[in-house]
């Protein structure tokens, strides 16, 4: 009884949620195509949105740590759900995402996804994705702000394993800025698929940046030794005080 409960409450949450998605992208699109900055200050309203609806309607509850970075600098976060990519917008000033190109497409999304700068980039062949990567980021039409790369390239559901790509090392090598990792155990609350929510506290964590100057396996090696290890710490801590209903 409690399962159906909770996923008539995940429904509902659900409907609401692109209802409010629809509304705010209509009302927001006109000052959205006079300049990128208001475009963000649009879709951040709906992030936040959606954390707080999320905190009543279906119990759960939102925890950022660590500081969110501002000015030019590079994030690599690892991605379980679409709450960790709300979560990291609701709290980051100037987004822009690497993203797969088929969402440029998408009703709404597709047009925030151009206006704050998000750079589409297909699937397929990586040595084309990341030329076309890198030739985006340099061609100087992108707006300033934080570039957020999900570097296992994909979702990846809690205690499955994905590869780190060399995508995140091309960026970083390019760009010559410091890296910041991001934690997270959201996945056990949001899944990849499914309307179903979980009650419980979800945490996303901006981690000590990575600094510029190292070679590409030093940085890879770094980069997931210090986001999956700390992603773990986070989702045993929901294990341990048995935080998942």
């Amino acid at each position: 009884m409690q399962y159906i409960v909770q996923w008539m409450r995940s429904l509902i949450f659900a409907v609401q949620m692109y209802l409010a998605m629809t509304v705010i992208a209509f009302f927001g699109a006109p000052i959205s195509l006079l300049r990128t900055d208001y475009a963000c200050v649009v879709v951040r309203l709906f992030c936040n949105y959606v954390t707080w609806s999320a905190s009543w309607i279906i119990g759960l509850q939102t925890e950022i740590r660590g500081e969110p970075p501002s000015g030019e600098i590079l994030i690599a976060a690892k991605h379980q759900s679409f709450l960790d990519v709300i979560m990291i917008v609701s709290k980051t000033p100037q987004p822009k995402f690497i993203m797969k190109s088929s969402l440029i497409y998408m009703p709404i999304i597709g047009f925030y996804a151009r206006r704050i700068g998000c750079i589409p980039v297909k699937r397929g062949r990586r040595s084309e994705a990341i030329k076309t990567m890198i030739a985006a980021v340099q061609d100087g039409n992108a707006p300033p702000g934080q570039l957020i790369i999900y570097p296992q390239g994909t979702r990846v559901t809690p205690g499955d394993k994905a590869s780190y790509k060399v995508g995140a090392a091309a960026l970083y090598k390019e760009l010559g800025q410091p890296c910041m990792p991001v934690a997270c155990n959201v996945g056990l609350f949001w899944g990849r698929l499914g309307i179903y929510k979980k009650p419980g506290k979800a945490t996303i964590e901006f981690l000590p940046v990575i600094m510029p100057g190292l070679d590409r396996d030093t940085f890879l090696y770094k980069l997931e030794e210090t986001i999956e290890r700390r992603s773990n710490d986070l989702m045993n801590e929901v294990v341990n005080s048995s935080n998942v209903k």
